[in-house]
């Protein structure tokens, strides 16, 4: 076998009782119109977790409805920022006093590491409503100055009604980097969760009513995308669009919101992220930073480094060591404190993975390592390396989101530069060089969104992340984020005999 897997049943696996599963609208949890429920289930076995409400179309419509009467005529939008601050840090102590439940729910749910939701996930949502807590209070317009005998200000206004669509790869971390900032706008909004990860939207929309944000602020709608998401981003009563996710299903949010109301619409979506290493990198280093680039979240992540480049001078030496590190990855149940890569989120996803391995295999590439699932049950899959990969080999071209590394080589920083490029997405990369000018020229070359160098996952609430080309549009984290619920107004009047303009 490629790599370790830890079966060993030496470790406590928590117990929890599900607690939220039925959609929360304007404050209350209620069971969908069509009295229909959806199954979710653990990726470590396949087996059902909970029966969730499966909203639709009708539901969305009640959701919709309440946030706009929260907009239009309830206190959160005319509270001071100040005041929202207040009610977003009691919502970020909350979630903290409960780190562990949620922690156990993200990790029933999608597999992710138990230990890393207690350290990073869950203390990572506290971060972002703080810090936009912080800045609820800051959002200032500017005065301008005209060229005529006009006086000028503009107003930052809450943009209104917002849907967020999320995925289920970090399902707590991107439903506070959405609704977050929106909060600290001053927005209404529904949310819709991944089908795959449903159980911890729920657990927060009872905490953001016991934090004291007012009925029909915040709403979850749990369902599928093309009911609940296309109700979502069709709707003519949705002032703006935020989605995570699939450039396929970006396209198609991006068209109902065209076709509908023209609502404002901002994708954070697909990557195939390079990670470029130079011949004077530390080999070593290199090392880890590749594998923990692709393998991290079991490679569930839009900006996983999944395109290794390696320069010739280094390029045996780091595909031994890399292989080598690959076989010491631990993959085995996400409760286990030993384990590196739980399963992946469900069985469709598993397989979708493994059929990329296939077609690397038959388009010739080399698999140096893993390649195969792990286990007689559940969605777990090898950490997998191919070598000898060209450009134009699916392995190379598309999002395969999972633990799939294709490592190629280069000779000179052009040829670098030119086929990092080459690809129809933009969302991160990577450098490993110690010059400072290579670290330079390459930064300002490569076109996407999000440069890191010597480093990998260079995350950071107040560092703006969001792509180029068909990875979208729009910056989450930072302050860049609140501006996508943010509407400028102009405001002018004449002036009559001053003594200046």
């Amino acid at each position: 076998m490629g790599s370790q897997l830890c079966n060993g049943d030496d470790f406590e696996v928590p117990e929890i009782k599900i607690k939220f599963t039925k959609l929360f609208i304007n404050g209350q949890f209620v069971d969908a119109v069509s009295g229909k429920t959806f199954e979710t289930r653990d990726p470590r076995t396949g087996e059902v977790i909970a029966h969730v409400a499966e909203g639709d179309k009708e539901d969305v419509d009640l959701a919709v409805k309440a946030a706009r009467q929260a907009f239009d005529h309830g206190k959160w939008p005319r509270m001071s920022g100040y005041e929202r601050g207040r009610i977003m840090m009691k919502l970020a102590d909350l979630i903290e006093q409960n780190t562990e439940e949620l922690a156990i729910l993200d990790t029933l749910d999608a597999g992710k590491l138990f230990a890393l939701g207690k350290l990073m996930d869950i203390p990572g949502t506290v971060h972002y409503l703080r810090y936009y807590a912080g800045a609820a209070d800051k959002i200032h317009g500017e005065t301008l100055k005209m060229s005529k005998e006009f006086q000028g200000y503009t107003l930052k206004e809450p943009i209104g009604v917002v849907g967020h669509i999320i995925p289920w790869n970090y399902p707590s971390g991107v439903f506070f980097l959405k609704v977050s900032p929106a909060l600290a706008a001053g927005c209404t909004m529904v949310v819709k969760p991944a089908e795959q990860s449903p159980l911890s939207a729920l657990y927060y929309a009872h905490l953001a009513k016991e934090a004291g944000i007012p009925d029909g602020v915040l709403n979850v709608v749990t369902g599928f995308g093309p009911t609940a998401g296309a109700a979502i981003s069709s709707h003519m009563d949705v002032d703006k669009v935020s989605f995570t996710g699939s450039t396929e299903v970006g396209r198609l949010v991006m068209e109902a919101a065209a076709k509908s109301n023209l609502k404002s619409v901002s994708l954070e979506l697909g990557g195939k992220s390079p990670l470029i290493i130079f011949d004077d990198a530390d080999v070593n280093m290199a090392v880890d930073l590749a594998n923990k680039a692709i393998f991290f979240n079991k490679g569930e992540i839009c900006a996983a480094g999944s395109r290794i480049y390696v320069q010739e001078g280094i390029y045996d030496e780091f595909m031994k060591k890399a292989a080598e590190n690959a076989k010491k990855w631990v993959v085995g149940d996400p409760f286990d404190p030993r384990v590196h890569q739980g399963p992946q989120v469900d069985k469709e996803q598993f397989e979708k993975v493994l059929k990329y391995i296939e077609h690397g295999k038959r388009e010739g590439a080399t698999l140096l390592t893993g390649g195969r699932p792990c286990g007689d049950k559940g969605y777990y899959i090898e950490p997998t390396i191919f070598t000898d990969v060209k450009e134009d080999m699916l392995i190379a071209q598309d999002e395969i989101f999972g633990p799939v590394m294709s490592l190629m080589k280069f000779k000179t920083i052009e040829e670098a530069i030119e086929r990092a490029n080459n690809t129809r997405y933009g969302l991160a990369s990577g450098i490993v060089t110690k010059d400072l000018n290579i670290a330079n020229r390459v930064s300002r070359s490569i076109r996407a969104g999000s440069i890191w160098i010597n480093c990998y996952f260079g995350f950071d609430v107040d560092c703006p992340f969001g792509g180029y080309k068909m990875s979208g549009f729009g910056k989450d984290m930072g302050l860049h984020a609140i501006d996508k619920y943010l509407q400028v107004k102009s405001v002018v009047t004449p002036i009559y005999g001053s003594p200046w303009l």
